[in-house]
């Protein structure tokens, strides 16, 4: 195993190899490569404007009658309309010649569960992978966003509509000087949540808190070769507010044999090779017995189940770029 601070040997000259043939392309091939990465874009940005605009349009209506079953079952379009998106994104990526994706771990996951998935976090193309592999497998994936985000222009009223959760969270600063607010936050964020008795549902959480990178590792003096240390704060908040409901953990494992990818390099047509691997995993009893806020024992017990968690997945990473064809293509 490759020490915290090394990065793998064919990793490196997978991005040595793909930087040198950049720099080496004929001027028409590169007008060429980013012609084609314009005409990705384009498509991926129309694709989005015909499915964002019903979408919208719904949100307002579901805005406009606070009808509880007529609003779930408008949820359940607007879910039906985003699967829809990510499936035709899916369709323009694979036509580019970007895909060379393959997952293990699908089988027996149901459309009609309710999951928590945690996952390690390079890029954004993450994102555009977990949606296109769950997409129709589990219920659509949603994140929790900062209750101030809900006033975001145009996709403050498109998150509501999806039901996305919002986390309302006081800063340790502001509690100091109110602390008759303290546990407030998650008690707002858990009857948020409590729509989602009634509809299916996927919530996401990249627990390092932000995109992986050597110099970041470092800084943090992460003990893994290749995740940042996990923050238990958003867990604790995801399962404090509905860890009840949800039926199942996956542990998602994400690998990019040849590097990191960039969204603009897939679009013009750089093939990305990536590995996935899920793990299903039980909610155990204790994770939705304590309060992480105010109790040491369970705030001890759940920073070392993420540790476990965390040091099995840098060992799977590694095994994974070791054994990249292991995984079959997806369905």
């Amino acid at each position: 195993m490759n020490s915290p601070g090394q990065q793998p040997v064919g990793l490196r000259a997978a991005r040595i190899r793909s930087l040198s043939d950049r720099h080496t392309e004929s001027p028409l091939k590169s007008v060429l490569r980013n012609c084609r990465g314009v005409l990705v874009f384009a498509a991926l940005t129309v694709n989005t404007l015909i499915w964002f605009t019903p979408i919208f349009l719904l949100a307002i209506v579901k805005l406009l009658v606070p009808i509880a079953a007529f609003r779930r079952a408008l949820t359940r379009i607007l879910m039906w309309l985003g699967e829809n998106w990510v499936s035709v994104n899916r369709l323009v990526l694979a036509g580019s010649g970007s895909m060379q994706w393959s997952a293990v771990g699908l089988d027996g996951l149901q459309k009609e569960g309710w999951y928590l998935v945690l996952a390690n976090h390079q890029t954004w193309v993450d994102i555009i992978v977990l949606q296109t592999v769950f997409n129709r497998r589990i219920p659509f994936l949603k994140f929790f966003i900062k209750q101030e985000l809900i006033w975001f222009p145009v996709l403050g009223v498109a998150w509501w509509a999806f039901d996305m959760p919002f986390m309302k969270r006081h800063s340790p600063s502001y509690l100091a000087k109110h602390p008759e607010q303290k546990g407030n936050d998650l008690e707002a964020t858990r009857k948020a949540c409590e729509k989602f008795r009634h509809t299916p549902t996927t919530v996401i959480n990249f627990i390092e808190g932000t995109r992986f990178s050597e110099t970041k590792r470092d800084a943090r003096k992460s003990p893994y070769a290749n995740l940042l240390s996990p923050r238990a704060g958003g867990i604790a908040v995801a399962l404090g507010s509905m860890g009840e409901l949800f039926d199942k953990i996956l542990d998602v494992t994400i690998v990019y044999p040849d590097g990191v990818p960039e969204f603009w390099a897939m679009c013009c047509g750089e093939r990305v090779n990536m590995r996935m691997d899920v793990q299903v995993l039980q909610v155990e009893s204790f994770l939705l017995a304590g309060n992480y806020e105010e109790d040491r024992e369970f705030r001890r017990r759940m920073h070392q189940w993420l540790s476990d968690l965390w040091r099995a997945k840098d060992q799977r990473i590694e095994s994974m770029r070791g054994n990249s064809q292991s995984a079959g293509p997806l369905a």
